[in-house]
């Protein structure tokens, strides 16, 4: 089984390297990063490089998609050349995934119409306008089409189609494995829960629409 997660300069670590780090432990699998371009990529901090083994014009087909996100998704929503790629790869797909605002280069390439689809909150109102119906859920499942919301919830997709692709056991034993057990110090992980203070100052250093 094939695995392959597109890289971009631009891209969120987690967003990568979270499902990266379960289904590279699926028996069977080769998980693989493919590059719009050379092999280095730059993270949307500007500090961490990612490095990947392929590019996209060396990679036809795949068994499994994963489309990070990222402040890179913000270009790469207009690159005709990213986009085509994308709707090449899921014409040979098991499973087409994103996660945060990857969902976006997903809805740019047209595979999201219709479709129930997530992505980080504050870009919602940007996957509808690409014809998905955006739900609030951290990992939504349409079809063989499996979105995720905001960065950490990539691990929670990934642990998700885990259990499809080798079962619940296996997923649960990767859960383990990984000690993915999370507790979080404060209950201010999505805008429904977090203080006004807390909103409006993530809003804007995001730029996020205040409504």
């Amino acid at each position: 089984m094939q695995i392959v997660c597109l890289l971009f300069d631009g891209v969120t670590a987690l967003d990568a390297v979270g499902p990266y780090e379960v289904l590279s432990r699926l028996p069977g699998a080769t998980f693989g990063f493919v590059a719009v371009e050379g092999t280095a990529v730059l993270t949307d901090n500007g500090v961490l490089g990612l490095e990947a083994g392929a590019t996209m014009d060396q990679t036809a087909a795949a068994d499994v998609l994963v489309v990070p996100g990222g402040l890179g998704t913000r270009r790469l929503v207009a690159d005709e050349r990213v986009l085509a790629w994308i709707r090449s790869i899921d014409a040979t797909t098991t499973w087409t995934t994103s996660v945060c605002t990857g969902s976006l280069l997903l809805g740019a390439a047209g595979l999201l119409r219709g479709v129930e689809a997530t992505t980080h909150w504050s870009e919602r109102h940007t996957l509808a306008a690409y014809g998905a119906r955006p739900v609030v859920r951290r990992v939504v499942e349409s079809g063989k089409i499996v979105t995720a919301a905001g960065v950490s919830a990539g691990i929670d997709m990934a642990l998700t189609l885990a259990s499809r692709l080798a079962g619940e056991a296996v997923a649960q034993a990767i859960q383990l494995g990984i000690e993915y057990d999370p507790e979080p110090p404060f209950d201010a992980g999505t805008p429904e829960k977090a203080p006004p203070a807390v909103l409006g100052l993530v809003r804007e250093l995001l730029g996020a629409p205040t409504g």
